[in-house]
């Protein structure tokens, strides 16, 4: 099942990330983004329906306003600082539990920034880096995924966060880690050839193991919550959260690359 949802998604990912718009990408990311947003304040407020209703528009919030005002700092503080404040007011409003209430409003705080923020920031990769940065975000996630699974499923002894994540090694990790430096060696010289060569290793170290960190910080979120999978809308695959917990990092870390690094051509 895992490879059969495989087959059919990567070819569409690809074909709209190559020949579609800008905005067509951003808008097939915010209907990910909805999804994962009603996964993660599932979560969080399990009993309170209007309460994840506005943690998700408030992360489609944070998204629109990374896209629509990039460059307008005002705009951004701005989101940074009323954030946290409607997240106090809405948890004011929908008071439920009083012990857990302060862990919901530091969920509603933080949840729109962790969703909007990392896949807005993918979102920005395909408008302002073009399609081959997404390509590489993509890779440099699957690539740590796939390599950490294999080197941990045959060459795997030391537990790497048993508290987080049982199963997962740090012979895996440094498994993974390889493989996001040679998924990045690969996009240098396969789609990516604006990219150089010594960037494009120590971008695959950087982001390949901050995507690691990304899928573990997830973990730490469902093992919290006392849940296997953050959904089921991916068959195979489990939820949203699931499949993009890294990817957000690796797309921010990609995006950042881009916007400070990148030796434009």
């Amino acid at each position: 099942m895992r490879l059969l949802s495989a087959v059919v998604a990567i070819p569409v990912l690809l074909a709209l990330l190559y020949f579609g718009p800008p905005w067509g990408w951003a808008l097939f990311l915010a209907l990910a983004l909805a999804v994962g947003a009603l996964e993660l304040f599932g979560m969080t407020h399990p009993l309170d329906r209007a309460s994840r209703i506005l943690g998700v528009l408030l992360s489609l919030g944070v998204m629109a306003t990374l896209w629509f005002f990039t460059t307008n700092a005002a705009a951004l503080v701005a989101m940074l600082f009323l954030l946290p404040t409607a997240a106090l007011f809405i948890t004011l409003a929908r008071l439920g539990s009083i012990e857990t209430a302060a862990l919901r409003a530091m969920a509603m705080g933080f949840g729109p920034l962790y969703l909007g923020g990392g896949l807005g920031s993918v979102a920005l990769l395909r408008r302002d880096g073009g399609p081959g940065f997404v390509l590489l975000a993509l890779v440099l996630s699957w690539f740590s995924d796939t390599g950490a699974y294999f080197a941990g499923r045959f060459l795997g002894k030391h537990k790497l966060y048993e508290a987080v994540s049982p199963k997962k090694t740090i012979e895996g990790a440094l498994g993974g880690l390889a493989a996001a430096v040679i998924g990045a060696v690969v996009g240098h010289y396969l789609y990516l050839k604006s990219l150089p060569l010594n960037h494009a290793i120590v971008l695959g170290l950087v982001a390949g193991a901050a995507g690691q960190a990304g899928d573990l910080a997830e973990s730490m979120i469902k093992r919290s919550a006392g849940v296997k999978d953050s959904g089921g809308i991916v068959p195979g695959h489990g939820g949203i959260l699931d499949r993009v917990d890294a990817l957000m990092v690796t797309g921010t870390f990609t995006y950042i690359y881009v916007l400070f690094f990148w030796p434009r051509p």
